[in-house]
């Protein structure tokens, strides 16, 4: 016979009581997330995007990531987190079962490929979570919630074209010169890595800047102006948002070269 709620050692019985409420079979369980990361070739660094899933309480084994484009249509482990979503969704339909990414872009490349995802996770009853973006934290897909993250898909899908336009514009500038890649030349691997570790680390440019000597041209055994460094990061930080967009302009101009 069920125990009233109010009832313990001590306590006098009371006519009319009611017993404790069965348990609602219908009421969601624990929420079960599956993590997915990805960055392109051009974009070796995956850590971080891990870091951040298991930080946000993701085990290891449900954890999918690998190095590929989203130019290539099929991408095995992004395949295999999503049969993982829906399998264990089958096994137990009273919980949710979270799809969660660091950001939208990490999913795929443009506004009709993000909406179709979204639509096909909420149609097997998934929900997609993103970490950061410009709407972080469970998607909704209902109306106002849909609405926005189409237009931000579309808004990213027009950032990405606008920096492949851009990169493409100085890949030609450059190799018409006879010259091959974007950075400047007095900003060597080395000395952007210096730049971002000790940038990192809390100096500024300023200070960062005496200990950097250009190592060949017209300005070689000099510092580098601020100006050259800040372009470098700059473009750092294109290729680290939209890789893809780096990688297209690429792959765009090595089409283009040989018909001209």
């Amino acid at each position: 016979m069920p125990t009233p709620a109010d009832r313990g050692p001590g306590q006098p019985w009371r006519p009319g009581t009611p017993p404790p409420a069965a348990p609602d079979t219908g009421t969601p369980g624990a929420d079960i997330r599956i993590g997915y990361a990805r960055c392109s070739h051009l974009t070796q660094e995956l850590q971080s995007q891990l870091d951040a899933l298991a930080a946000h309480g993701i085990p290891r084994d449900k954890l999918f990531s690998e190095k590929i484009s989203t130019r290539v249509r099929v991408r095995p482990q992004f395949e295999a987190a999503l049969q993982t979503a829906r399998q264990i969704k089958a096994h137990a339909p009273h919980c949710r079962v979270i799809f969660t990414v660091y950001e939208t872009k990490r999913l795929g490349r443009d506004a009709a490929e993000l909406t179709a995802l979204a639509d096909h996770l909420t149609a097997h009853g998934l929900i997609l979570e993103m970490l950061a973006s410009p709407l972080p934290g469970i998607y909704d897909p209902s109306g106002p919630g849909r609405m926005l993250f189409g237009f931000f898909a579309a808004m990213a899908e027009t950032e990405r074209e606008n920096i492949r336009e851009a990169t493409l514009e100085g890949l030609d500038a450059a190799a018409r010169k006879g010259k091959h890649g974007g950075r400047p030349p007095v900003i060597t691997d080395d000395m952007l890595h210096t730049v971002l570790r000790r940038r990192a680390a809390g100096e500024s440019v300023e200070a960062i800047r005496p200990d950097l000597i250009i190592p060949t041209g017209k300005r070689k055994g000099r510092n580098p102006g601020p100006a050259s460094i800040y372009r470098a990061l700059a473009q750092h930080d294109k290729a680290q948002s939209y890789p893809e967009a780096i990688e297209a302009a690429h792959a765009d101009l090595a089409d283009l070269r040989p018909a001209q």
